[in-house]
């Protein structure tokens, strides 16, 4: 997902997206949605959540 995409989501949610990474701002969505804060982290490898809007990108940058 596009940086854009992310920070129009953020928007909706109430959350400054200023000067925050990828990884860091898509872990705040998911702290306001009550969710694990797991983007980009090793718990990719057992994550079963395959609607997940950020499983292609999370995917990706934790191979890096």
């Amino acid at each position: 997902m596009k940086m854009n995409e992310i920070r129009q989501i953020a928007k909706k949610m109430g959350i400054n997206s200023f000067g925050l990474s990828k990884i860091v701002l898509v872990r705040k969505i998911q702290a306001q949605e009550g969710n694990f804060q797991c983007f980009a982290t090793e718990r990719i490898s057992e994550c079963e959540e395959k609607g997940c809007l950020w499983r292609e990108d999370c995917k990706k940058l934790f191979a890096k």
